[in-house]
């Protein structure tokens, strides 16, 4: 299966030509989730403003998404955001470093201003567990992130674990068949010896898992699912593998539905292609029947089936 990547393409590919040929630039598009960009350059045409909206913007500060930002982008971010958007980075064409290396770090960091926003409330949850294991208090806060209209993520930390909760809504019956098929993969594949120290996934039906089942709010139809994760230390033992988790474990809906809409498009291209060899079957059952002449009497010709 494709896994899809933390940063934005779009970003990342306009940054390189922009800085290989600086010119005008005005460019807004949609990430996952709904997440309005807007590329342009209101001054110079070696300064390029990269603002970004999120629904889930208020919850996201209330976190410290403003704080991860600041360590991620320092001076870059604007005191006051564009328009309509949330928050905005300025970046110098002509201040970003020589080497090629170096570069290439600065563009993808770029790339990733979505994935270091959403990161926040999972940062905060790992603190938490430690803090948690060390003063053997019984459960963290129950953040929620709700990142799009009808769907959430509710991130709690405990003393072992820090347990993280996505709701999803299956729009089509078809939708909800798939994804369980997914789900029961995720649960069977770490009975395999080489991955069993990945996270515990369990998935739900209606019913909200016990963790939020006090929320208010919640959706208790057959069109929802809730999946749940549970990360264990080793899953953000450092700062490397607590930057990889945070960065597969967002994407995960994104995942799993993109999956399904292929997989819908794999059985409908393979249900045509077997509707066309059928089709081809049936053509050449057809019998020919043999036409012959007679002549009459009088030596018309007469033709008969």
């Amino acid at each position: 299966m494709i896994l899809l990547e933390p940063h934005n393409v779009i970003i990342q590919t306009t940054l390189v030509d922009k800085v290989a040929k600086p010119s005008s630039l005005d460019i807004q598009f949609v990430d996952f989730d709904g997440v309005r960009f807007h590329l342009s350059t209101p001054e110079r045409k070696t300064l390029v403003q990269l603002s970004m909206n999120i629904r889930c913007w208020d919850e996201l500060v209330k976190y410290g998404a403003m704080e991860v930002l600041q360590r991620e982008y320092g001076s870059l971010i604007k005191s006051q955001a564009e328009a309509e958007y949330n928050v905005s980075l300025d970046i110098d064409l002509e201040q970003i470093p020589a080497d090629e290396e170096a570069r290439d770090n600065f563009i993808k960091s770029m790339s990733m201003f979505k994935r270091n926003a959403l990161a926040a409330p999972f940062e905060r949850a790992f603190r938490q567990q430690k803090e948690l294991e060390s003063s053997g208090q019984a459960q963290g806060e129950l953040m929620q992130v709700h990142y799009r209209d009808e769907e959430a993520i509710y991130i709690q930390a405990s003393p072992d674990r820090v347990t993280v909760i996505f709701s999803t809504v299956f729009r089509e019956e078809t939708d909800r068949i798939f994804g369980k098929v997914f789900l029961q993969e995720f649960v069977d594949a770490r009975r395999q010896p080489s991955i069993q120290n990945a996270p515990q996934v369990l998935y739900t039906n209606r019913d909200p898992p016990l963790e939020i089942r006090d929320v208010p709010g919640l959706r208790h139809t057959e069109d929802i699912g809730y999946v749940t994760f549970v990360l264990f230390p080793r899953h953000f033992a450092n700062a490397v593998i607590s930057s990889s988790t945070i960065s597969h474990i967002q994407l995960f809906r994104d995942y799993l539905h993109y999956h399904i809409k292929c997989s819908k498009a794999y059985m409908h291209s393979r249900m045509r292609h077997r509707v066309a060899e059928f089709q081809k079957v049936l053509n050449r059952a057809k019998t020919e029947v043999a036409t012959t002449e007679r002549k009459t009497v009088t030596g018309r010709t007469m033709a008969t089936r």
